[in-house]
């Protein structure tokens, strides 16, 4: 078998829970052959990010420019990018058409609280790589403040919907808010992701997995829906399979004990 290859643009986890590791392994879980360009470094566990060195944006660039022209990229999604003058680049480099299929999880803010980007980062998100997108998949915290919407009020389905059609009107072909955020107070035990795009809303539903390691779940769905999108998958049924990967994931790593707080998924499907 000649494996394709994908492409992750996003931060290093040293915990390996989430961010470029998670992305590898989810690739590697499709088959695909994973390839990086790192946009920073972050000192972080499952209970934390303790410290964020963002890499300059010109190393960004290279690394990413060295990955495609050598191989034959069928994908690329976007992590943390951790500065607006990182976004703006990855923006140039989609704009040259050197980004096929881009999937932008925009990484505003880690579960714990961490600021994952500098000041002004959603205004360049708007401004520049979201017209540009293939699909933008950010849960309900990172579209609320895109959208300049209180969390808060964003308490059903129906506000997730409408929180996709504000982002899609910035320009993206297609929009998914996910709603593994919302409190279990607010749909009870369901976790409905919102597609909207092409004059259509598709709602993907799901139980809860009851787990504290749900470390990094976001990332590999990401990576989990570029990589479908690489393998030729049509966008609603690659975001099936990467909502059945994540939660096959989830329910494979429920009882780990792998660190003190929001332990990693199992994406190599260990105990599947």
């Amino acid at each position: 078998m000649q494996p394709l290859t994908a492409l992750t643009i996003a931060g290093s986890d040293s915990g390996g829970g989430a961010g470029i590791q998670a992305d590898l392994r989810t690739f590697s879980a499709f088959q695909m052959h994973g390839t990086c360009a790192i946009t920073a470094i972050t000192a972080q566990n499952t209970l934390g990010v303790v410290a964020v060195l963002a890499l300059d944006p010109d190393l960004v660039v290279a690394q990413v420019e060295s990955v495609v022209n050598d191989f034959s990229v069928v994908a690329v999604k976007t992590g943390m990018l951790a500065q607006p003058s990182t976004v703006v680049r990855v923006a140039e480099l989609a704009r040259s058409g050197l980004l096929p299929y881009l999937v932008v999880d925009p990484v505003l803010v880690s579960t714990s609280g961490q600021m994952l980007m500098a000041d002004g980062g959603a205004e360049t998100y708007r401004e520049a790589l979201l017209p540009l997108a293939y699909v933008v998949t950010p849960n309900i915290r990172e579209a609320a403040v895109l959208c300049d919407v209180d969390v808060h009020d964003v308490t059903n389905l129906e506000d997730m919907v409408s929180l996709a059609q504000t982002l899609l009107a910035m320009g993206p072909q297609y929009v998914l808010v996910k709603g593994g955020h919302f409190a279990r107070s607010s749909l009870g035990e369901r976790t409905p992701d919102a597609l909207v795009g092409n004059n259509e809303v598709t709602v993907f539903d799901a139980a809860r997995v009851d787990t504290n390691n749900d470390h990094g779940t976001g990332c590999s769905l990401s990576a989990a829906l570029c990589a479908g999108l690489g393998l030729g998958r049509s966008l609603p049924d690659a975001t099936r399979d990467a909502k059945s990967f994540v939660l096959s994931a989830l329910n494979g790593a429920r009882t780990w004990q792998l660190g003190q707080g929001r332990g990693p998924i199992d994406h190599l499907g260990w105990n599947s």
